[in-house]
């Protein structure tokens, strides 16, 4: 099967570097600063009301090679998490009272230890998340996935960018949307999408161009009707995630002469409401090395927590990272825009 193309750090691209990244997105001329749009809400300093939720990225290898992947993952990453952190991860599962455990790569059931995160999790209470690219339930030696998820009753968050093929094919490579199809099906045969069953399965969509997401409730109305009708297939919950301006959209952004538009069109829509429910604000990212961040998308492009506090899950406080303040950069408009954006979809 073909997969679009090979990843920034394969192809020796500069924007592999974080810190290229970060020169680009500060060099665009912008009608304020991200710092400046939170002051004008009373956001600043921006801070976190919990933490909810202990987002753990086990590595950057992936069987796919995604157009639009923030992470720039793919089957040529070696980053994977070493076992000094896996263990101090568990530890501190097992430790706190964080409710929610978000499980998240490249394709995270690559990892060696993956299933022992999730049974140890699992058995410490903890609500388990898996971000799956559905493709993974495919390949031979994953073809246990579906059964362990539903054994564990793991909550799957699974990435489509549309429901019709040319959308997702074009974004994710030939062939992965009928693979996703199947892996779906598998999953309802299970229980997942079923009413009542316990057996969450929720699907994230983001625009194939360079547009913000439309209505994410509207959205998730018409596909579950197409989802159903055209193939079958039944799920809980549609998210809607804005493409982030990092790694590979932000090279398909400057190599199209798209990207002072398009963080135009993020600045024009900042939403204080959105703002003010952002997933910084209850989540803590851990990163393969584990560093800590903010987000996800800080992760990327490497901008750790505030220096001021604990920087890596070693020297986790969970009172000290409740009480940090939150690393900002104007890509963070991506998450402020419309309806915003998160892990868990809109944000207002």
């Amino acid at each position: 099967m073909s997969r679009v193309l090979p990843t920034l750090q394969k192809r020796r691209s500069g924007l592999a570097s974080t810190r290229e990244q970060r020169s680009l997105l500060h060099a665009v001329p912008v009608a304020q600063s991200f710092e400046s749009a939170l002051a004008g809400a009373g956001l600043l300093p921006l801070r976190p009301t919990t933490i909810d939720i202990l987002q753990i990225n086990v590595g950057r290898k992936c069987n796919q090679t995604c157009r639009h992947c923030h992470v720039d993952a793919g089957p040529d990453r070696t980053e994977m998490m070493p076992d000094d952190v896996v263990d101090r991860c568990i530890q501190v599962i097992e430790s706190t009272g964080i409710p929610t455990v978000d499980i998240t790569g490249g394709a995270p059931e690559l990892h060696k230890r993956w299933r022992e995160i999730v049974e140890r999790a699992t058995a410490a209470g903890k609500h388990v998340i898996d971000r799956c690219n559905l493709t993974i339930t495919l390949l031979p030696n994953y073809a246990y996935l579906p059964e362990f998820f539903a054994r564990h009753r793991v909550h799957v968050v699974a990435s489509l960018p549309h429901y019709r093929p040319k959308g997702t094919d074009s974004q994710r490579g030939d062939g992965v949307f009928e693979e996703s199809i199947q892996a779906l099906r598998r999953l309802n045969e299970l229980g997942y999408g079923r009413e009542g069953s316990g057996l969450v399965l929720d699907l994230v969509t983001n625009p194939v161009g360079t547009f913000l997401p439309g209505n994410q409730s509207a959205l998730e109305a018409d596909w579950k009707r197409q989802m159903e009708r055209l193939y079958g297939v039944r799920f809980n919950q549609l998210y809607t995630i804005t493409n982030m301006p990092i790694s590979r959209y932000l090279e398909f952004l400057a190599e199209s002469g798209r990207l002072n538009e398009y963080m135009e069109r993020l600045v024009t829509a900042f939403n204080p409401a959105a703002a003010a429910g952002v997933m910084c604000r209850n989540t803590l990212s851990v990163g393969w090395d584990g560093v800590l961040y903010d987000c996800d998308f800080n992760q990327m492009l490497g901008l750790p927590v505030d220096p001021r506090g604990p920087r890596t899950i070693f020297d986790f406080d969970l009172d000290a990272l409740s009480r940090r303040d939150i690393v900002l950069g104007p890509h963070c408009f991506g998450c402020t825009a419309g309806a915003g954006s998160s892990c868990g979809g809109a944000t207002a």
